[in-house]
């Protein structure tokens, strides 16, 4: 681990951490460039944990023990800056001090994620990065098992949707699933019982299809507003919904992830 003070949000060697607040040059940056940024030194400990690698870290002098704590026996660039040094190259105030650009995993097959599993989440098309962030958090919390996510679902490993997961986003196995039909056939092939959260009339409510839970279940939640597509409808076996009162029809996609989640968390 080498200390390299920099004085200048021009420097070169800050060039993954630069306006962070232009989403063009995020996706640039972070997918395709095979990075993602981690913020706060609890999110970069569990990140390490999760065995992801740092390219670099950026962080305020009155974090500097913290991070050679967490780097201790890493060969990593340790870039300390000021504040207003951050602010200017980032955009936005890095209030909890530190930065990381980690090097993105390979995701696995999902037919590696969901062996064994009794309780799988998975989100189709959200698009809220904020929305996907929390429902990790709901998985890691709530007991399920593993999060698949659909090739347009918004990316999990995205700067707000791992601060808004607390990190959790690297305790919980997740990938990429499929389009369908072939993703409802790789999840069948695995054993598990597709229930779609979506308002029907024959749709089952949530308790009573908790009562008599298949063993194995995979839990489809829609986009924010539309909902789940027709085609991830036609996979599932059992349509579930949450009874409302108040005059509201449904939750938050992130709140209804947790109350689901609760009701059909394995038990024993």
């Amino acid at each position: 681990m080498g200390i390299e003070r920099v004085g200048s949000a021009g420097d070169p060697r800050l060039a993954d951490y630069r306006d962070l607040t232009d989403v063009a040059l995020r996706r640039v940056l972070e997918p395709a460039g095979g990075l993602y940024i981690a913020e706060s030194g609890k999110v970069l400990a569990r990140a390490l944990a999760a065995g992801h690698r740092p390219r670099s870290v950026l962080v305020q002098e009155k974090w500097l023990a913290d991070a050679e704590r967490l780097l201790a026996g890493r060969d990593v660039p340790l870039y300390v800056a000021t504040a207003e040094v951050a602010e200017t190259l980032t955009g936005y105030a890095v209030h909890r001090g530190l930065l990381a650009a980690m090097h993105r995993p390979e995701l696995p097959q999902v037919t590696e994620i969901v062996a064994g599993a009794r309780l799988v989440l998975v989100l189709e098309d959200i698009v809220d990065h904020t929305n996907v962030g929390a429902a990790f958090r709901a998985a890691a919390g709530l007991g399920a098992d593993a999060v698949l996510v659909s090739p347009r679902c918004a990316d999990p490993l995205y700067r707000r949707s791992v601060r808004v997961s607390m990190g959790t986003v690297f305790q919980v196995p997740w990938t990429r699933l499929p389009e369908w039909p072939e993703a409802g056939e790789q999840l069948h092939d695995a054993g598990l019982h597709l229930a779609a959260l979506a308002l029907s009339e024959d749709a089952v409510p949530l308790d009573v299809f908790a009562a008599t839970r298949p063993e194995r279940i995979a839990l489809l939640m829609g986009a924010e507003g539309d909902g789940l597509s027709r085609r991830a409808l036609a996979a599932a076996d059992t349509v579930v919904t949450i009874p409302m009162a108040g005059g509201v029809d449904s939750l938050n996609v992130s709140a209804a992830s947790a109350v689901a989640l609760w009701a059909l968390a394995p038990r024993a």
